[in-house]
């Protein structure tokens, strides 16, 4: 990770697909200069939807005309039902109306849906065109806007049908985190946390002492959560790109999370932050039960998620009549099955996160459990 001035940039190094994400304050009205190096097409086509669309469509427009560019705009509407078949549908047939060619770019501007709906339709149109990523949620800037994974949801599950397809440049304005609602900003936090617990314990004990001026949004203390977490996972990505091994370990408080999403529909029920941070400690709990992990780490990890205001119990969540059986079998349908075995990702103590294949379901079943009583 390279800084300079108040500006961060991780190199993501994979050859020939290699990037840069650029973390700043008001960066998007830059986003002409930005760009300029990559030497694409003049036709860009901006995705994003109605939410972010009134607070940054302008300045990014206006920052494309100024550099020459040919900006034109696809507006959908928010929310993870816009990441679905149907969506994707209208999301291509939109783009081909507007006539593309290779040398055309897709800007997916917003958070994680608009990322991984537009990332994916920039995969498959002529087989490939170029991609740039403007994630405005601390969830996309930390987590989804990096290491070229897109996906749709569908009934069966979380991100069953999707691609690698990595992005030629990620643009993170982190001045454009203080639009965005506090329970928005929690659930890009949880991600955070999760690159700590997983594999840097210097950086959990930094959110222990910070974790609430990066939730306020201090300049400083943002700048350098999404910077760290950014270079956290290019590290890892640059090892795996495809999650054949060690890019798994990204998946702490997953295969609870999107189980829990999945039983929700997906909906505004559970946001994806908060499903991890009750994911996170049902993989410290079933981690203190199979005898891997002190209870007195799993206490810490769990006692600073509900400090900074995550959930971190299945009953704080209204209105769903939890089952352990049901959520196992969402479970078994997820996308890190392997030969059968529902892969979890368990933890010896905080920064020190290990993927497991053997795991009993009458542990999981019983740390579900245990949860709803909680």
């Amino acid at each position: 990770m390279n800084k300079a001035g108040s500006r961060h940039f991780v190199d993501v190094d994979l050859g020939d697909r290699s990037y840069q994400i650029i973390i700043g304050e008001e960066i998007i009205s830059e986003a002409d200069k930005l760009i300029a190096p990559l030497r694409l097409g003049k036709k860009k086509i901006i995705v994003t939807d109605q939410n972010v669309a009134r607070n940054h469509l302008i300045c990014l427009r206006k920052a494309l005309e100024n550099g020459g560019h040919d900006p034109v705009d696809v507006i959908l509407k928010p929310g993870e039902q816009s990441k679905s078949f149907s969506g994707l549908r209208e999301l291509l047939e939109s783009i081909l109306k507007l006539g593309v060619d290779r040398d055309t770019c897709l800007i997916a501007l917003g958070g994680g849906v608009i990322g991984d709906i537009a990332g994916f339709a920039a995969s498959t149109i002529l087989r490939g065109i170029h991609l740039i990523q403007i994630p405005t949620s601390l969830l996309a800037q930390v987590d989804s806007s990096v290491g070229g994974k897109t996906a749709i949801n569908t009934p069966q599950g979380k991100n069953l049908v999707g691609t690698f397809y990595q992005p030629r440049l990620v643009i993170s304005d982190t001045a454009s985190l203080k639009t965005l609602p506090n329970r928005e900003l929690l659930s890009g936090y949880a991600e955070i946390v999760k690159y700590g617990l997983l594999g840097d314990a210097h950086f959990f004990e930094w959110l222990e002492e910070n974790g609430d001026k990066v939730i306020d949004c201090n300049p400083a203390a943002i700048a350098h959560a999404v910077a760290t977490s950014c270079r956290s996972k290019a590290l890892i990505v640059n090892k795996d790109e495809r999650e054949g091994g060690v890019r798994a370990l990204l998946n702490l408080g997953h295969t609870f999370g999107h189980a829990l999403e999945t039983e929700t529909g997906f909906s505004e029920t559970l946001l994806h932050g908060e499903a991890i941070s009750i994911g996170i400690t049902m993989a410290f709990d079933l981690s203190v039960r199979m005898g891997l992990c002190p209870g007195i780490e799993a206490r810490r990890a769990t006692s600073h998620l509900k400090k900074i205001g995550l959930p971190v119990a299945l009953k704080s969540i209204e209105g769903i009549d939890w089952s352990s059986d049901r959520l196992i079998y969402h479970m078994a349908r997820d996308k890190k099955v392997r030969n059968g075995n529902i892969n979890f990702v368990l933890t010896k103590g905080i920064g020190k996160a290990f993927v497991c294949e053997d795991v009993h379901m009458a542990d999981v079943k019983a740390i579900i459990d245990k949860n709803l009583n909680s």
